[in-house]
């Protein structure tokens, strides 16, 4: 498994909760392979290649961290190219860094 790691710099705060609120509906859509209408392109790409998402944010900061987790290289770097042609929304601050890196370890803490 691999990780696409995306940082973003300059977030509006305000509009943190706005934001996540689209992104999950987006991601809603996607789980059924129904795009919404407007949807760029690249969309379906993520589509066919993540696994799984997770995005943290500081609101006092305003950052955020996005791990997009995909199964082969191959679909990071396909991952990491649609991504790199679309460009954060106005507010949604800037792409400061992004990595793909192997995970080499992936273990679920439930304690009973």
């Amino acid at each position: 498994m691999y990780a696409r790691i995306a940082r973003f710099d300059g977030l509006d705060p305000s509009r943190i909760d706005e934001q996540i609120a689209e992104r999950r509906r987006h991601m809603d859509g996607a789980r059924w392979r129904r795009l919404p209408d407007g949807a760029p392109e690249q969309a379906l790409t993520l589509v066919e290649t993540v696994r799984q998402v997770y995005q943290c944010v500081d609101r006092e900061r305003g950052t955020a961290l996005t791990i997009m987790l995909c199964d082969t290289r191959e679909d990071a770097l396909r991952t990491d190219t649609a991504l790199n042609d679309m460009n954060p929304a106005e507010g949604e601050g800037q792409r400061s860094s992004v990595e793909i890196l192997e995970v080499v370890w992936d273990e679920d803490f439930t304690w009973d």
